[in-house]
């Protein structure tokens, strides 16, 4: 069921607006049809907004934002937005560095005394770009066996200060974290003396009018006009999704299209925050290489179809939001929605085809005058012998990704994942791309001939360590040797596994997970993610390391008691 649109007008033409690359055209009809599935009133959708120079042009509901009580989805309807609200907890920080209570570069232990000392300082900055290292707290806390639905507060800083061990060094990789803006609600706490909901309300929510804005720190707040969160249940229909956390700065931002129209004007004529924030706000991180990040504070800077985009997702439980900017047509595209089964980002795009159909810019092809004025610079041929034991199947030592490899007499071929990398030979164990200007290379080594080859992996992303992969093969490795109980102290969780006969069954804190699959020797996949088990000198298992997205490398020592 739509909620009536705040605009009928089937089609605008905007005229007199230099930063206008074309016209904007508001198809209703066109853009009903993005969304025809979620018009419907036997089930959740969402809400859609789109802005143009400040002006709220289009706001509709599509579904419905509660299925109990029959009222439908609207522009006021109040749903909560995930990670798009990082964006807010990024503007209190900044802001909260303009009133001096600290500096985005400083050292988190100046007010996280709690947090172990990595050896490297980790800064503010490098929690707000996802560049810290700091394993994801949601994902620890689900690996230790607690869910969404379970109550936990202080236990989430206390699970993140009890880690050892770092995802990576600080400032060397990005790898998102909602451990890392989770820390920012404690440190602004901390510094400003008043909690970051407050100082939300006083410094964002409340001077640009935005009164159905809060952050929720309680599941026991009434939300009026709250457009209630749904996933499909295990028969197929619809179930209340919520959570009972009251954590904020990942998350936690309740709000509605209406209100975040005026926070959109604040991007253009910045009364909270001058310059200043907006200036902050879309500051690209920047790696120890050099290397640029296509995230900001709270924002993702890209482009779509030539144009510019500021950008943010959001996910929790039964909500979905995505509130995307395309700042030099000034106009901004929200959909906030209410299920689980729904992609706003996809729909974002969706309706950006309508609208800006007459602004995208056509591809430009690659320059060719450049190339042609400075051919390639091809390597010197190796004339020597390929190492003629170098072709097999490797696996990625930090993601399990598996790639083939195969030699001849000039060179080597890597396929992955139906990507396909042609190199020559440089040296008998090296090979790089002919052009010599093109980054990446494979080399291979081994610490003696009874040691199996390790290949070193770059695709132009940075180097990746490749191990021969030993497929599993029950003739001479047995499932029982792996059986038993681990324990990590950096989740104060007990695992199980116990033999099947196709592999492993994992429980997790007595609560089944599924099967562990074998990859190889001492290399399973499950439903965590990939265990790697580690052994000692004489070869005895003593635990596991595990890679699960946002937690790589986590310890957990087999106990026999």
């Amino acid at each position: 069921m739509r909620a009536p649109a705040l605009s009928l007008a089937i089609a605008l033409t905007v005229s007199g607006a230099p930063a206008l690359a074309g016209d904007l055209t508001l198809d209703t009809d066109a853009i009903d049809a993005v969304f025809a599935r979620y018009d419907h009133d036997d089930g959740p959708g969402c809400a859609l907004g789109i802005i143009h120079d400040g002006e709220l042009v289009v706001a509709r509901g599509y579904g419905m934002a509660s299925l109990e009580h029959g009222i439908p989805n609207g522009p006021r309807s109040v749903f909560r937005i995930g990670s798009t609200a990082k964006q807010f907890t990024a503007a209190c920080a900044a802001l909260a560095e303009q009133e001096g209570h600290l500096s985005l570069e400083d050292d988190i232990r100046e007010h996280l005394p709690e947090m172990p000392d990595y050896g490297e300082p980790i800064t503010i900055r490098n929690l707000l770009n996802h560049t810290s290292g700091i394993r994801d707290y949601l994902g620890l806390m689900g690996l230790s066996g607690l869910r969404t639905e379970d109550y936990y507060d202080d236990d989430a800083l206390a699970m993140i200060a009890r880690q050892r061990e770092l995802n990576f060094a600080p400032g060397t990789q990005h790898l998102y974290s909602n451990s890392g803006y989770f820390l920012i609600s404690v440190i602004l706490h901390r510094a400003t003396g008043v909690s970051l909901v407050a100082f939300a309300r006083t410094r964002i929510f409340e001077p640009l009018g935005m009164r159905d804005t809060h952050y929720h720190d309680s599941h026991r707040i009434i939300v009026p006009r709250r457009s209630e969160g749904y996933s499909p249940g295990p028969d197929g229909r619809w179930e209340i999704d919520r959570t009972t956390l009251p954590m904020v700065g990942d998350g936690g931002v309740f709000t509605t299209v209406e209100d975040l129209l005026l926070w959109d004007r604040n991007f253009y004529e910045p009364t909270v925050g001058g310059e200043a924030l907006l200036e902050a706000l879309h500051t690209q991180g920047v790696l120890d290489d050099g290397s640029e990040l296509d995230y900001a504070l709270g924002l993702g800077i890209d482009t779509y179809r030539g144009l510019r985009v500021v950008a943010h997702g959001g996910a929790f439980v039964g909500y979905r939001a995505e509130m995307m900017r395309f700042p030099d047509e000034r106009v901004s595209i929200i959909c906030l929605g209410n299920t689980s089964a729904i992609n706003p980002s996809a729909l974002c795009r969706d309706v950006a085809e309508v609208i800006l159909a007459g602004s995208f810019l056509d591809d430009v092809p690659t320059p060719v005058s450049a190339a042609a004025e400075a051919p390639a610079d091809p390597r010197e041929p190796f004339t020597g012998a390929i190492e003629g034991d170098l072709s097999g199947v490797y696996m990625g030592e930090a993601d399990g990704a598996i790639f083939e490899i195969e030699t001849d007499p000039g060179g080597v071929q890597v396929a992955s994942g139906g990507r396909v990398m042609r190199l020559v030979a440089l040296t008998a164990t090296s090979f790089a791309p002919k052009d010599a200007r093109v980054p990446g290379g494979l080399t291979f080594e081994r610490a003696t001939d009874e040691v199996p080859w390790t290949a070193h992996l770059d695709r132009g992303n940075g180097p990746q360590r490749l191990s021969l992969h030993i497929p599993w093969d029950s003739a001479f490795m047995s499932i029982e040797d792996y059986a038993g109980r681990y324990y990590s102290p950096e989740l104060d969780a007990w695992w199980t596994l116990e033999p099947t006969a196709v592999g492993l069954t994992l429980s997790v804190a007595g609560s089944p997970w599924g099967p562990a699959a074998p990859l190889g020797l001492d290399r399973f996949e499950s439903a965590a993610g990939q265990i790697v088990f580690e052994r000692d000198p004489f070869h005895e298992l003593t635990g596991f390391r595990l890679q699960s997205g946002r937690v790589q490398n986590l310890h957990f020592a087999r106990k026999s008691d």
